[in-house]
């Protein structure tokens, strides 16, 4: 997708569940500690899907990991907070079995949010 407003369509039509929203925001955490391997253009899709869902309940990630989203974007993060990221990545990781995540990305290269490697 090309825009935030390609992504906001997309979001009107789309049934994310809170599985879903776990996804995003664990992929998120994985951009902000710099082990996402998606292209640039994938990683700014989910940035901007990220700030289009965070107010949605996950259904095993919430207030915790978006507080430490928005405050590694607001400001420098040292090294205790990029190891708190890396830390929190690595539980949700592990909350979110591998099948789920694989047919969330999956899902979204089919329906053209991400573009397919």
């Amino acid at each position: 997708m090309e825009n935030r407003d390609d992504i906001k369509r997309w979001l009107e039509t789309s049934r994310l569940e809170a599985a879903d929203i776990d996804c995003v925001t664990t992929v998120m955490l994985k951009i902000l500690d710099g082990k996402c391997k998606m292209s640039e253009s994938g990683k700014q899709v989910m940035i901007v899907l990220y700030d289009l869902v965070k107010d949605r309940p996950g259904r095993l990630l919430g207030a915790n990991e978006h507080t430490l989203i928005a405050e590694a974007r607001t400001t420098q993060p040292g090294e205790a907070e990029r190891m708190q990221i890396y830390e929190r990545r690595l539980l949700a990781e592990t909350m979110i079995s591998r099948p789920v995540m694989k047919a969330f990305k999956a899902m979204l290269r089919a329906e053209g949010v991400i573009a397919s490697l």
